[in-house]
């Protein structure tokens, strides 16, 4: 049997308390059908997921280009600090909700400790206002 997973659940907690922080790097989405070692330690990659059709890769911009790979999405990766549980419900919608509101789109990774949002290059500062906006709306709660 396994244990609830570990964290805060309660979403107005999640919200009125999280921090957040803009990584100062670029990063990339690509895919590969043979991801070998070799270009696993190449690319370095922060994410892997296999899929039917592919392995994703997120990676820098720079190991991308520097290695001649084909990529999309340049993006910034936002870490939401706070220790969320994996079995939080809402907290990833309410932000989500958030950035689309404002036309900006959310690729969301969570981690077992945080979730990161790769948002695109250029709209970092708007995902940053509105983490803040939600931070203090729930705050008022």
């Amino acid at each position: 049997m396994s244990a609830p997973p570990p964290g805060e659940t309660d979403l107005p907690t999640l919200l009125s308390t999280m921090t957040f922080t803009l990584s100062p790097t670029t990063y990339v989405y690509l895919t590969t059908t043979s991801p070998t070692p070799a270009l696993l330690s190449k690319l370095d990659p922060i994410l892997t997921f296999r899929e039917a059709e592919g392995t994703t890769l997120i990676t820098t911009l720079d190991l991308a280009t520097t290695h001649g790979h084909e990529h999309t999405y340049a993006c910034r990766m936002i870490t939401l600090e706070i220790h969320s549980s994996l079995a939080a419900v809402g907290f990833m919608a309410a932000i989500a909700k958030g950035l689309g509101e404002r036309g900006c789109s959310a690729n969301v990774v969570s981690g077992y400790f945080h979730d990161h949002v790769f948002v695109p290059e250029g709209m970092e500062g708007v995902a940053m206002e509105v983490l803040g906006g939600l931070r203090e709306g729930a705050k008022g709660v």
